[in-house]
Parts: C-alpha cells; sequence; structure tokens
C-alpha cells in the first residue's frame, strides 16, 4: 500500500507544473504543450554586437524567434534580457521563467526565477538582475525556460526554452565585450558644454578630458547624424576680436572631429562672440562661465 501511494503521489507531482503555467488533472483532455527549443546539433550561439557601445549575446530559437543578452556603454554596468518573437503576442499575459535542468541531467532540481510581463504588440524582456541570473543558470548548465498560456489558441501551452549547447564559448567573447564597452553613454555627453583657458583657444584639462570622450564616441557610432558646435566668448577684448576668437574656437573642434576620421558633412560648427552670456563678466568666475563651447549631438 505504501509502495502504490507514493507511485500515485509521483504522478501527481509530474502532472501539475508550477506557477502561472500549469496542467490540471481535471483540464481539458485535448490541452496540448508546444514547446519551441534548439537541439544539441542546431543550438547557436553568437555575439551579435560587439564594440565599445553594445555587446549583444543572440540565440536562435527555431519556429519561434530570438533570445538576446544586451549591455551598452554606460557609467553603471548593465543588462537587458529581450525575447524577440517571429509572432508577436495580442493581449497582455504573464510567463513564468523556470531554470530547468536539461534532458541529460535527469533528476536535478530547477527554481523559479520570475514572471515576465507578455505586453500586445511588444517584445517582452526582463531587466539586469534577472538576466545576468539567467546567464548563470545557463553557465552552470541549466536551461532557462519561459511557460505560458498560448493567446491564439485556448487549449494550448506554450514552452519555450534556452539551449546551454555552445553557450560557454560565446558567453566569454560577451563577458570580454562587456568588459571592453565604454564607461559613458550617449545621453551623458550629448549635450556638453566645454570652457576654455583666459584668451586662448585651448580648453581646460577637464573640458580636455571631456572632448576625447566625445571624439571617441564619435568615431563608434555611425548613427549619430549632426554635430552642433557653438562656440562664445566673454566681453573682454574688441567684439570683432572677441568675435573672431569664437569662430576659431568652432573651427578648431571641427577640424579636431574631422582629423579622427568623422565626416565633416555631419558637423556644423559657429562662434557667436560676446552674444548669449550665462553669467556675469564681472568676476573671474563668471567670465570663465562664458568662454565656452556648446556641443549638441543629434540622432535619427
Amino acid at each position: 500500500m505504501k509502495n502504490i501511494l507514493t507511485s500515485v503521489n509521483s504522478f501527481l507531482c509530474t502532472s501539475i507544473t508550477l506557477g502561472i503555467f500549469s496542467i490540471s488533472l481535471s483540464g481539458d483532455a485535448h490541452a496540448g504543450i508546444r514547446q519551441y527549443r534548439a537541439d544539441i546539433e542546431n543550438s547557436q550561439w553568437q555575439l551579435a554586437n560587439n564594440s565599445r557601445l553594445q555587446c549583444t549575446l543572440s540565440h536562435q530559437i527555431p519556429n519561434y524567434g530570438e533570445a538576446k543578452f544586451s549591455a551598452k556603454a554606460s557609467r553603471k554596468l548593465n543588462m537587458e534580457f529581450e525575447l524577440d518573437m517571429m509572432l508577436l503576442p495580442d493581449n497582455y499575459s504573464l510567463a513564468e521563467v523556470r531554470s530547468v535542468a536539461p534532458r541529460w541531467q535527469p533528476g536535478k532540481g530547477g527554481r523559479s526565477l520570475t514572471n515576465m510581463q507578455l505586453h500586445k504588440h511588444f517584445n517582452p524582456s526582463l531587466p539586469k538582475k534577472v538576466a545576468w541570473t539567467m546567464l548563470s543558470e545557463l553557465e552552470q548548465g541549466m536551461s532557462p525556460t519561459f511557460y505560458y498560456n498560448d493567446w491564439y489558441s485556448d487549449q494550448d501551452k506554450i514552452s519555450v526554452g534556452l539551449s546551454t549547447a555552445r553557450f560557454k564559448k560565446a558567453y566569454q567573447e560577451f563577458v570580454g565585450c562587456i568588459g571592453n564597452l565604454l564607461n559613458y553613454s550617449f545621453d551623458d555627453i550629448s549635450y556638453t558644454v566645454l570652457n576654455y583657458q583666459s584668451s586662448s583657444d585651448k580648453f581646460t584639462k577637464a573640458s580636455q578630458r571631456r572632448i576625447d570622450m566625445i571624439r571617441e564616441y564619435l568615431s563608434l557610432d555611425p548613427e549619430l547624424e549632426l554635430v552642433l558646435i557653438d562656440a562664445y566668448s566673454d566681453s573682454y577684448g574688441g567684439r570683432w576680436s572677441n568675435l573672431k576668437l569664437s569662430e576659431r574656437r568652432a573651427a578648431k573642434i571641427r577640424d579636431y572631429f574631422v582629423k579622427n576620421g568623422i565626416d565633416a558633412s555631419r558637423i556644423e560648427a559657429k562662434g557667436y562672440g560676446e552674444k548669449r552670456h550665462i553669467s556675469s563678466n564681472s568676476t573671474t568666475l563668471g567670465r570663465g562661465k562664458n568662454r565656452r563651447v556648446v556641443i549638441q549631438m543629434q540622432k535619427p
């Protein structure tokens, strides 16, 4: 009798999946599970983006879409996971994300990681902490798997798994790419004010470091369509000489960018002389603020 009860309990446990993805013993007998996962022979992981601006680790899921882990240049380490579906959701629902042992590791327990929101007409994504956890699970040989009810067929359930086959080499390349990302983003430099030494077209040390950052970013991002350079002076000296000084400052920056490989057609430079002061010229600090160049960058 004890063996019979044990067998029944085992059957019940394997017939009910934890979380929001469940198949009830009393449910529709015609309900099915559609499983999407690359087999060992077809599993491919690749470094789709490998630059100092973005790193993307990509995994194709046959007949379903693409799983992507991405990190971008930023002051802080970041990460995002996106499930790029061939057939987008038609309504809002939730998918349970579980770490599941592969078939060749029977008996190894899995665990629930999180719930992922499925939005209408948008690819679902997961934030940094969960994305890193999923990568860690893959590195340990586990398979992050998504379970949800099919929004086009009430009787069907969906299972989408990430294969561990051929993961580690691509993951090592991905980690190396992340270590080489710029430690600043487009938003950090898209509007920059640079300051000059008095009566000179030479930058202060802080501004020189800043323009080097902008030059490096410009050389890496072909999507930037326009760089605006507006130069200004303080009110010491004649207006004409200050106008010419500001024009030289703007031209010098433009030439610096062009010399470093930036297409001249993407750059507009202009000097305004004493116009548009942002501080009083009666103090050293105020004049220092007025001796400036404003660099603005625009993306399409």
